[in-house]
């Protein structure tokens, strides 16, 4: 778990049945709060999924406190480093999904895909026998992904069964195994569980995600192209898990590049290119002031915590 980093980023998740998920979260933001660990956690009756940042010791302590409840002493835990804390606050929410997929009947604890080691990735997806798909938002796949990949074009994860049902018979066309991959892992556990109930039998996915796949595997022998969207100040990181290049858009909370950010349409806090035509004047005179309040807590060394806008999908 050391890390040189003087933040430590620890993204989790646990499929696991809680009864009252509601009575654990006091206790835990209690504990995020007391030791400085700021963050987000997802609670649901299916279990436990976010990221938290803070001091190495803080992390461990609320690390200790979640793998002391109901079925969490086996916790999925990747860490990276941060140079700054990646995120303005703490919220522990309660959820009806700690990942929204929209299929009540699936269930990653009864039936999902066969884990794959980040060093037995490549030839899997290698294998032209082999269907490989990124589970992830259209936004994510854009700044990066593996060679060879299906980008579904999906705005929210919400969105997969459908896709996968409209496209089945084309994409299975000649292949014989479907490999799958996320962030994290945890949409997989879902999308894997789903195409498994679809009748796909040989299904994969990478264990630990693309976060462990650019920890684990050097860059000479990699088949990952670009960076990999995360949802925190960092916005993207890549190989080693090196912090990115990209920048986050304050409108739309899309990743933008270096070559968005010398378009026209870059204004910081306001509008990129992605969104420049989905905002109307009254909008961007909002995002404006609340960059320029954003400045001035800044220059106070105070950190502006303003209403989060909500996301594309």
């Amino acid at each position: 778990m050391t890390d040189p980093s003087p933040i430590t980023v620890a993204a989790l998740y646990q499929f696991t049945p809680f009864e009252d998920p509601a009575a654990l979260r006091e206790p835990l933001l209690a504990l995020c709060e007391e030791v400085g660990v700021r963050g987000t956690l997802l609670l649901a009756r299916e279990g436990i999924n976010g990221t938290i940042a803070g001091s190495e010791n803080a992390i461990a302590r609320v690390l200790g406190h979640i793998r002391s409840l109901p079925g969490c002493a086996d916790l999925d835990v990747k860490f990276s480093g941060a140079d700054e804390m990646p995120f303005n606050r703490t919220k522990v929410r309660l959820k009806r999904e700690i990942v929204t997929m929209g299929e009540p009947d699936i269930d990653p604890r009864e039936s999902v895909g066969r884990y794959v080691a980040p060093e037995d990735w490549n030839a899997l997806i290698a294998d032209p026998d082999t269907l490989v798909i990124d589970t992830r938002n259209d936004y994510e796949v854009a700044i990066g992904t593996f060679r060879g990949a299906v980008d579904p074009k999906t705005a929210s994860f919400r969105d997969f069964p459908e896709w996968f049902r409209a496209h089945r018979e084309e994409l299975l066309e000649g292949k014989k195994k479907v490999a799958m991959f996320c962030t994290g892992g945890i949409r997989c556990e879902k999308s894997t569980s789903f195409l498994r109930s679809e009748g796909v039998d040989e299904v994969y996915h990478l264990k630990g995600g693309i976060l462990k796949y650019l920890e684990d595997v050097p860059a000479e022998k990699s088949l990952w192209d670009g960076e990999c969207f995360v949802f925190d100040e960092r916005v993207a990181v890549g190989h080693g898990l090196e912090q990115g290049t990209h920048a986050l858009c304050r409108a739309c909370r899309r990743p933008v590049s270096e070559e968005d950010m010398a378009s026209p349409a870059w204004v910081e806090g306001v509008s990129c290119p992605h969104c420049i035509d989905e905002r109307d004047e009254a909008q961007r005179a909002r995002y404006a002031e609340r960059q320029r309040q954003e400045a001035l807590a800044r220059k106070r060394g105070d950190a502006h915590v303003g209403k989060r806008l909500p996301t594309s999908g």
